[in-house]
Order: structure tokens, then sequence, then C-alpha cells
């Protein structure tokens, strides 16, 4: 980020030095590795284009009215995602859960962007290591670069190359882990310096090298993704496997745990409730327009996704069409399979220049990783930063860059992905989902959304429309509570390709999830007990009250601001009833 001074005043944030900077860093952000292989699997899973509808619906009442809160909080007040909570500090907790489930996924991100590294290096091998078939992996096993016809009876129980290349090569990953995690792999760990060195080197002068990183990061993937969109387009059978990626089965949409997955999916693929927009967002000038900003970002990501899915499923329509496969799901591998298996065995067939678009892709989802970690990264770096300003930039960035790749080193082991996914389930996934409903709570219904649509006009000169006000007010938290709600009715003990961890893993689980929730209860008790008011009711009613301090960072502004909000108290009526109160809360 080209961040300038606003003013000299003492604690004063720096700012984004252009607007397009702040922007290009949420697409970089927002637009990740789920949108190459989480989305279309996603899709694939729960209905094919079907789900296309229950995630665009998701996305206008819950993904972009909390895009568009997050931003307006954070732009508003200037504090990250942990001092925002300024707004009702016993509501802190939020705040420093959301940041403990970002550095858990930031430690594993990097891990995929070494597996990534991994891929990249090996793809100017000639030829490519995937496309044939190694003794040392000892299995029944067929060269990917081969056609061969998987319905042939002698075939059926051989494994392509390029999946025991990823299984025993790449990860050599373990049977189980009962007996322990193992060691990790040297060439792992060496290719996961890369990922941390780039984003050290990205935070090493604080926030401000970010936005002119951003201009690559959320540029080039997107003349990658183009070239390989054309490239798809030309192979024989793609235009099945675009088909099956589209074509709605519309039996399934009435299914709930088809909209649990459009919700997570928006809740990922957008980066709201982790912290993270609301970090950027506080680098902002206050008159900024965010509207404008969270509309671009919203139809990018979108846009994105479907773009993604078009390339990876034209690629699996070309792989079940030289396999000779009829039903394309045959060919598709979820999750990380369907970016280090399906498509590194698809351009192992390709007879012209594989190591080209082998390049390509693997560059292109390094690419995109980065730009993800590095937001990750800068917002636990701007809340070590916020609370302790003594600190040099340059020794905060490399204290995270050793933290994270310390840790980071669990995952090269060979039983670090059944960690990843155990941890991504316990530590992030569900802690987010959680700690979300308790956000809108906060920001629609403690703070109000009728305050929060007055500091909209205060700061932008506009007024808030009805489809806003509903969604912060109603639709947003209801159905938030209601995909946490049938979560935790359907719930299965998690696992890992059918592997059930030992019980003490479980254990282990549910302490991390803990970790990440109780923060809430446990700051809200301490925001308590450090108020001197005497009565205990008086001390109850200020931990939800915003600080003295809250609004704008300018002390100008925020004088006018103070009036504004005491004007605005007065003029309400005394002894209203319930039903006033919610009516003007979210209408007045």
């Amino acid at each position: 980020m080209n961040l300038v001074k606003s003013m000299p005043n003492k604690g004063q944030r720096d700012k984004w030095g252009k607007d397009i900077e702040f922007l290009l860093s949420c697409i970089a952000l927002s637009v990740g590795l789920g949108n190459v292989w989480r989305f279309p699997f996603t899709a694939l899973e729960n209905g094919g284009g079907a789900f296309v509808i229950p995630y665009l619906i998701v996305l206008l009442l819950v993904g972009r009215p909390i895009y568009y809160l997050e931003m307006l909080i954070s732009q508003f007040s200037s504090r990250g995602c942990i001092n925002v909570y300024d707004a009702s500090p016993a509501m802190r907790g939020i705040g420093v859960g959301q940041t403990y489930s970002t550095f858990i996924v930031m430690t594993y991100y990097a891990s995929l962007m070494a597996v990534t590294m991994r891929y990249l290096i090996a793809s100017f091998a000639d030829p490519l290591p995937w496309s044939e078939c190694s003794d040392a992996w000892n299995a029944t096993c067929i060269d990917s670069r081969l056609i061969t016809n998987m319905a042939d009876n002698s075939t059926q129980a051989a494994v392509t190359s390029a999946e025991l290349f990823f299984v025993k090569d790449v990860l050599k990953e373990a049977d189980s882990i009962h007996d322990g995690i193992g060691t990790p792999d040297w060439r792992l760990v060496l290719c996961l310096l890369v990922p941390w060195t780039c984003i050290c080197l990205t935070l090493i002068k604080g926030i401000k090298s970010s936005g002119k990183v951003a201009y690559f990061l959320a540029i080039f993937p997107y003349v990658v993704m183009l070239v390989l969109l054309v490239r798809a387009c030309t192979l024989e059978g793609a235009g099945d496997g675009m088909l099956y990626f589209i074509k709605p089965q519309w039996d399934r949409i009435l299914e709930a745990k088809v909209w649990y997955a459009a919700v997570t999916q928006v809740f990922f693929s957008l980066t709201i409730c982790f912290g993270n927009v609301m970090m950027y967002s506080s680098y902002n000038r206050f008159t900024n327009n965010v509207y404008r900003d969270v509309t671009i970002v919203s139809i990018m990501d979108t846009l994105t996704s479907m773009l993604a899915g078009l390339i990876v499923f034209g690629v699996i329509g070309h792989l079940a069409h030289v396999l000779d496969v009829p039903d394309i799901q045959q060919v598709v591998r979820g999750g990380a399979g369907l970016a280090f298996i399906t498509y590194p065995d698809a351009i192992a067939k390709f007879t012209f220049w594989p190591q080209f678009f082998a390049v390509a892709f693997f560059l292109m989802l390094f690419v995109l990783g980065i730009g993800s970690n590095v937001g990750m990264a800068t917002t636990i770096m701007t809340v070590i930063r916020d609370r302790f300003q003594h600190l040099p930039p340059a020794l905060v960035a490399v204290g995270i860059a050793l933290v994270g790749f310390s840790i980071g080193v669990i995952y090269t082991t060979p039983g670090g992905q059944y960690l990843l996914d155990f941890l991504d389930f316990y530590g992030a996934s569900f802690v987010a989902l959680v700690l979300a409903v308790f956000e809108m709570v906060t920001f629609a219904w403690i703070y109000g959304v009728s305050r929060l649509c007055r500091d909209v006009e205060f700061m932008l000169g506009i007024k808030t429309g009805l489809y806003w006000r509903l969604c912060w007010g109603f639709i947003t938290p209801i159905l938030l509570a209601a995909i946490l709600l049938y979560h935790i009715a359907t719930y299965e003990s998690f696992t890992f390709n059918g592997y059930v961890y030992p019980d003490g893993m479980y254990a282990f689980g549910w302490c991390i999830f803990a970790a990440g929730v109780l923060q809430l209860p446990a700051w809200a008790v301490y925001t308590f007990l450090k108020r001197k008011e005497p009565d205990w009711r008086d001390r109850l009613a200020h931990c939800f009250k915003p600080t003295h301090d809250w609004g704008p960072e300018d002390p100008e502004l925020n004088a006018k601001y103070h009036e504004s909000v005491y004007k605005a108290e007065q003029a309400l009526p005394r002894n209203r009833s319930i039903a006033r109160r919610i009516f003007d809360n979210v209408f007045s």
C-alpha cells in the first residue's frame, strides 16, 4: 500500500495513497484458492448449476451485507478487527476470536502454497514427473500421459501416476496418525520458505508495501485464467464438462445442506467474519466510497468462481473424453485433489507444450494464495502493531513469518493433511460461523442499525436503503443463526477421507474450538470487572455502549459526530414499547 500520513496527530493510522490500491488488495484477499477448487467441487456436490441459485441468494442476503457492514464500521472508526469493538467493548472477544481463526488459517494456507511451489518447480521438467509411473511407489499404476480407457477391466484397480505422485512423492501421506504424524519432508520445508519469504518481504515495511504488490496479485491471475479458458475451450470434450458444471439438478435445490454449503462458500470466498476486511478498510480515507468497492469485489469474486469452474470442468470434460468415461464425476477429486491430481492428470495428456500450461496453472495458484495469505498476515500484524505501537514493523513481520513457518512445518509431515483439514474444521470454519452470529447481533442490535445508518450518512452523505436495513436487522442474522443451528443439529464427528481420528484428537479439536469461541465471554467478564461504576447495573450498561472516543479518527470530525449523536438521542421519544424500539432500530 502506498500510504501517506493524513495528519501528524499522535496515534493516527496511515492511509491508502490511492483508493484503487484498497480495491485491488480486497480483490487479492477475497479471490483465492477457494475460487479455483472449492467452488467448482462444492457446486458439483450440491446440484451443479442449481447450486449457483442458492449461492447467489446467500451472496445477496448474507455475503454483501456483512462485507459492506465490515467495511463501513472500520472505515468510519479507523479501527482494526479488535479495536472496532470499541463500539461495544463487552463484545471485543469476537475480534480476538476471529484473529485467532485467521492465524490458524494463515499457517495451513502457507503450507498449501508450499505444495503449489513444489508442483511449480516440478512443472519445468520434461517429461512432467507426475506423467509417468515410478517403481519407488510400489503400486499398480498407469501413466497419466497415456490415453487409457479406465472402463477396461484390466485397469480398474490401477491408480494414475498423477495421484500417486501427489500422495506418495509430494505429501508422502501416512495411512493414519495413530502412531504420530511423522518427520517433515525436507523438500516441502524448503518450499514452505518461499511463501513465507514473500509474505515477510511484503510486510517488512508495514502496511505500506502491500498496495503496490496488490497490482500484481490481483491482476496477474486473471491473465492466466483467460489463457487457460481459451485453451480449455479448444479441448475436445470440454463442452461436456462445462455443461456438466452449469447444468441444474432441480431436485436438490431445496435440500438444507445445499444452502449450508452456499453460506460456507460465501464466507470463505469473500473472507468475511475473519477480520481481514475490517483490517484493510481501517486504512481507508474517511470518505472513500465503500459502497462501490463492495459491489465490485462481490461481482468479481462471483465471476472468478464461475470462470474457474468453467476452466476446471472444461479440462475435466476433456479428461473424461480421452479416458472414455461416461460419468464425469468419476474423474473428479475434491479438495486439494482437484488442483493437485485431476488438473495435473489432464495436463499430462496435453500433446502441445504441457510444461507451459502446468507452469501457468501452478503460478496462478501460487499468486492467488499469496494474495490471500498476505491479507491474513497483515491482519495479525495490524493487531500486534495496534497494541504495541513502539515495535518496529520489520521486527513484527519477521516474528510473524518465523512463527508461521515453524507451525507450518507440521503440515509438511506425512500426517500433515490430516491435521490441516482437522484444524480447518474445528479452529476456523466452526469458530467463524459462531462468531459471525454474534458479530451481526453486536452491530445490528447492540450498536444498532439506525445508528449505523446515521454513521453512513455522516461519513458518505448518503442514506441507507431498505435492502441494507432489512438484511442487517433481520435477514442476515436470522439466516446465520439458522445455519448454525442446522450445523449443530446435524453435527457428525469429523473424518478425513473416511479416516476416524483417535478420541484424543477429537478432545483436542474441541479445545481448539473452545479457545476461539470462549474469547467472547472471557473478554466480556474482563470488560465488566474493569469498569469503575459503583452500581453493577451501570457497569453492565456501559460495557455495551461505545467508548468515549468512538467515532472518526480526526478530532474535529469526532467532536461534530458526538454532537450529532447527542441530538439524535435527544430527539428519540421516551417510554417506547419494545415493538416500537425494534421498528425504530431498523427503519428510523
